[in-house]
């Protein structure tokens, strides 16, 4: 009987433990259950209230893309509102990289399948654009695209993903090589553009644009062409694809600029070096407005802007005759005799020659213990001269007495403040300093001291002496406005054509270049200028028979290679590139004048004889067109279209 009671009480015993053990769990169970549960109520009260704000922006940002737009860049015109760059629509390939699978397999393809003859290293510079952007951006593969091109793209979209046609505006140079080294153009921008618009804080601002000035006032004047970026919100789906626009900001257009350019003056200057190798600038003296700009040979700047091909840049590069200089700007030439008139400012002002001091002109002149002669340009010398006998007839033998007794170091002072050696100041970038030699520079450069020796060429601007163009153009407008500083600048002003606001215009300059204590200094030399050309003597006066205005001008024959002492110059005997640079520059009216004009003309011989018609035909023109009213755009279409029709047709190949 116990053992029954026994058996009875351990399994009642046992039934508690488990009811026991089986609450337990169960409580443990529900506690468990409400702590996951209040974990999940206080996450997502966390969540819902207090990072509301935060995970709605991360929603619309997935949802939500800001998508940048490119600003129309600003139109170029002529001082007569001809247009020189415009803008006109194209069909553009681009590629958003985060919606490519393999970026370099799909550019391959696309090049293959479209035909775009895209190099293995532009396909890299591709690729490495894409690395300096969002990679929600679309990234230019090509442009320029045929309708042919789209037609097939658009059959085979499906097979890159990213991968779309955009239609933009792109830059256009009607005129093609006409204006070239003074507009410059625009181009791809590449990994050393993005690197310094990063640095300059500006990148922001070329988010959508595939494009940035490269030269001339393209990219001098980048600032004020651009504009100024705009953006659009669009909704997007799960793979990217723009549902609708949400808001908005147009972009705000560049500037239009006007330049001082004349394009009839600029296409006769191009006219006349047709077939040659130089330079022509023509401005005014008085404000630094410059009518015409013309480097030849030149070249068409639209390859560069629908990305040119290597093939293409290579032989641009490999022509002998180098049209990728600005032979303005860039080339560096002996001014030769054109300097005169600048030396005998410094000799008045120096007391070391008077206006009406006799001089007798040699066959040649030498050095106190010398035996070398340097002779003058008339092999029987010129007898008894004054100073404006001296210009009028370029007597060698004067101005190498002058300066060998002024010395290189007054020589060096007073031609940098005629601007020799200097940044002349013109809107363009792309200019040289050409050489104003000193004692400091030889020794530096050769590790020679200077000798008298050296002084005596630079009195005719022969020897160690360089400059460009521009430079020569400035020195003599210096002169002409009896030392005040002269700028030379091609913009003339920038409008806003979308809003009413003030022009941004170029204001010349009033302080002095160079301080003389009489400015009878100026009138002595400008007076020798103008006998050149209307005097008995004159280098000039066959050139300028007969004009209606009174000029006044400088002829120059610069030297490419010395000639032996006693050997004679043969032209016929040299070859090409050894033979005599041409210069010539020229301002009229005498009294007030206006209108300046400097030309270089390489290898072509003596510069009264080859350009000092150039020169000529020049100030012809401006005074022609001066008389006349402004001309409308009918009228100068067909003036261009008869000149283009005359260069076509005479067509001469440039010397090389």
């Amino acid at each position: 009987m116990n053992h029954i009671f026994n058996e009875h009480y351990r399994r009642k015993n046992n039934s508690s433990a488990e009811n026991s053990i089986f609450n337990s769990r169960i409580k443990f169970a529900v506690f468990i259950m409400m702590l996951t549960l209040g974990i999940l109520l206080l996450n997502l009260y966390y969540l819902q209230v207090k990072e509301y704000d935060s995970y709605h922006t991360r929603s619309n940002q997935n949802r939500i893309k800001i998508v940048p737009l490119d600003p129309p860049r600003g139109l170029i015109y002529d001082r007569n509102h001809y247009i020189l760059a415009d803008n006109r629509p194209l069909f553009s390939l681009e590629i958003i990289p985060e919606s490519s699978k393999d970026l370099r397999k799909d550019i391959n393809s696309l090049n293959e399948l479209l035909k775009l003859e895209l190099e293995e290293e532009e396909i890299d510079n591709i690729i490495k654009l894409t690395r300096y952007k969002r990679k929600f951006l679309s990234t230019m593969i090509a442009e320029n695209l045929s309708e042919e091109q789209v037609a097939i793209f658009a059959i085979n979209q499906y097979r890159f993903p990213g991968a779309f046609i955009e239609a933009n505006l792109k830059r256009y140079y009607p005129l093609g090589e006409t204006m070239t080294h003074a507009l410059g153009y625009v181009a791809r921008i590449n990994t050393d553009d993005l690197k310094k618009l990063s640095e300059d804080g500006k990148s922001d601002n070329y988010a959508a644009s595939n494009d940035i000035g490269k030269q001339g006032i393209e990219k001098y004047y980048e600032d004020l062409l651009h504009g100024i970026s705009g953006y659009k919100k669009v909704e997007v789906d799960s793979i990217g694809r723009i549902q609708r626009t949400l808001y908005q900001e147009s972009p705000k257009p560049g500037l239009d600029l006007t330049l001082s350019i004349d394009i009839r003056l600029q296409l006769k200057a191009e006219q006349l070096l047709k077939g040659k190798r130089g330079g022509i600038v023509m401005l005014n003296p008085k404000n630094g407005e410059v009518y015409a700009f013309v480097s030849s040979p030149s070249y068409d700047p639209n390859p560069f802007v629908r990305g040119i091909k290597n093939k293409e840049y290579q032989a641009l590069l490999n022509n002998p005759n180098k049209p990728l200089i600005n032979r303005v700007t860039q080339g560096g030439y002996a001014p030769a005799s054109t300097v005169k008139p600048l030396l005998a400012v410094m000799g008045l002002e120096e007391d070391l020659i008077t206006p009406h001091s006799r001089f007798f002109g040699a066959a040649y002149f030498q050095l106190p213990g010398s035996t070398h002669k340097f002779r003058d340009w008339r092999r029987g010398g010129h007898g008894f001269m004054d100073l404006s006998r001296a210009i009028e007839i370029s007597a060698d033998t004067y101005f190498y007495d002058l300066a060998y007794r002024a010395g290189i170091d007054r020589i060096h002072q007073y031609m940098s403040k005629f601007g020799m050696g200097k940044s002349s100041g013109i809107d363009i970038y792309e200019e040289s300093l050409g050489n104003l030699p000193s004692k400091a520079w030889k020794k530096r450069r050769y590790k020679h001291d200077w000798v008298p020796g050296d002084t005596i060429s630079i009195g005719i601007g022969q020897g160690y002496w360089t400059t460009t163009l521009i430079q020569l153009a400035r020195a003599h407008a210096i002169l002409s406005q009896n030392g005040t500083n002269v700028v030379p600048h091609i913009l003339l002003k920038a409008h806003d054509s979308t809003r009413n606001t003030p022009d941004f215009i170029i204001l010349p300059r009033s302080d002095k270049a160079i301080t003389v204590k009489d400015a009878k200094y100026f009138s002595y030399a400008r007076e020798g200028m103008c006998k050149v050309i209307n005097g008995s003597e004159g280098t000039g006066r066959k050139a300028f028979a007969g004009t209606a205005y009174t000029a006044c001008g400088k002829s120059g024959t610069a030297q490419v290679v010395s000639i032996k002492q006693d050997a004679r110059y043969n032209a016929a005997a040299l070859k090409e590139e050894h033979r005599d640079n041409a210069l010539f520059v020229a301002f009229a009216p005498k009294e007030n004048p206006e209108v300046l004009v400097a030309v270089i003309a390489e290898n072509i011989g003596g510069g009264s004889k080859q350009a000092a018609p150039i020169v000529r035909a020049m100030i012809d023109d401006y005074f022609k067109y001066q008389s006349q009213p402004v001309p409308t755009e009918l009228e100068l279409d067909e003036f261009i279209k008869t000149m283009k029709e005359s260069f076509e047709q005479e067509a001469p190949e440039t010397k090389s």
